[in-house]
């Protein structure tokens, strides 16, 4: 797969993901203003993704710094941060990754580093995180692939494949994975409106992989569920809470309500990093609104009356009634989460 991003001498370079899949585009960013309007218009998306690259625009602003000490740079430090912060409220992976930024720039600084020194740790650790991202994709994906079907139909909703991380991917990284161990998957992407990541980049990756890859509407997943044409639906999140709530894109309730009505499993493949102990359930999740364009407009045609009242809320909460099991580069978690979340994360520590 061509790479969602990669860092360069001159700065970040994204695959433009509003342009595919008819065009492969690509955008530079060359400081970390550039990067948080990247991630902001979603040229950039996808919670791994979203953080490894905040990270990059971590290490950008420290790069470009005209401070010649840690303290004279502290300050700059903090609202570069904030910065990049402030572009994606619900994906818990910028704030991850950020806080492991802070906690690094903290403690080089309090270790008496030189300025020259923190900033090759900063960017070495924005490699790490990229590194680490791949990695953790590729562990999920086999634990994820062993659930999946031998044949069959598996849906799956928005993108949460390579374009959503640094590659391979969660959920479609499950699904990968499945292939690679012999099974015969044909992959219903629902569309995902408003913004069409389904049909747009989870079609265009999975075919470029040969994997067959069926787009619906988002619409249609019930009735393929009742024709018994799907065995089993995996998604990504973009936050975890302590007690298994899901924040997903928006239409993620809609597929995991009707998975269980149908019998059908609900698996949610996330790095360790979407989970969010600190967040008791999904009611705290804050959940992002986008641009009433998104709605309202398709390819530049405006497509609903002048005035009309316009919702665009980017993700939903799935309950974790409905969730079958968490897949993570940890392993496989099962209900009750709040229990099998807390002995993981004690586990590890």
């Amino acid at each position: 797969m061509i790479p969602t991003l990669t860092w360069t001498a001159a700065g970040v370079r994204f695959i433009d993901q509003t342009k595919l899949p008819l065009e492969e585009s690509y955008v530079l960013a060359t400081t970390y203003e550039q990067v948080a309007d990247v991630i902001t218009t979603m040229v950039v998306r996808g919670a791994p993704a979203i953080g490894v690259s905040a990270a990059y625009g971590v290490a950008l602003g420290a790069m470009q710094t005209k401070a010649k000490t840690p303290e004279e740079f502290a300050p700059e430090f903090e609202k570069v941060c904030a910065r990049l912060a402030a572009t994606r409220p619900t994906a818990v992976n910028l704030f991850w990754a950020i806080g492991r930024m802070k906690a690094l720039f903290a403690a080089l600084a309090g270790s008496g580093a030189s300025l020259g020194e923190i900033k090759e740790k900063l960017l070495a650790e924005a490699h790490a995180m990229y590194q680490e991202d791949i990695a953790a994709c590729k562990t999920m994906g086999a634990f994820g692939g062993a659930l999946l079907p031998e044949e069959g139909g598996v849906l799956t909703h928005c993108n949460a494949g390579a374009l959503a991380t640094c590659g391979y991917g969660t959920a479609l990284g499950v699904i990968r994975a499945a292939v690679e161990q012999g099974k015969r998957i044909h992959v219903f992407a629902d569309e995902t409106r408003p913004f069409l990541q389904g049909a747009r980049l989870t079609a265009w990756e999975l075919m470029a992989d040969g994997i067959p890859t069926t787009v619906i509407c988002d619409n249609m997943a019930a009735s393929l569920m009742r024709k018994g044409q799907i065995q089993a639906v995996v998604v990504g999140a973009d936050r975890i809470a302590a007690n298994g709530d899901v924040a997903n894109k928006i239409g993620t309730y809609n597929v995991a309500i009707l998975a269980k009505e149908h019998g059908v499993p609900f698996y949610v493949a996330a790095p360790w990093s979407t989970i969010d102990l600190a967040t008791p359930t999904g009611e705290a999740i804050p959940i992002e609104e986008r641009p009433q364009r998104e709605v309202t407009h398709h390819a530049g045609k405006q497509m609903t009356p002048n005035g009309v009242g316009i919702r665009n809320p980017a993700f939903d909460v799935t309950p974790a009634d409905y969730v079958t099991a968490i897949i993570t580069e940890r392993g496989v978690l099962r209900a009750p989460y709040a229990e099998s979340l807390r002995a993981m994360e004690l586990v590890v520590r």
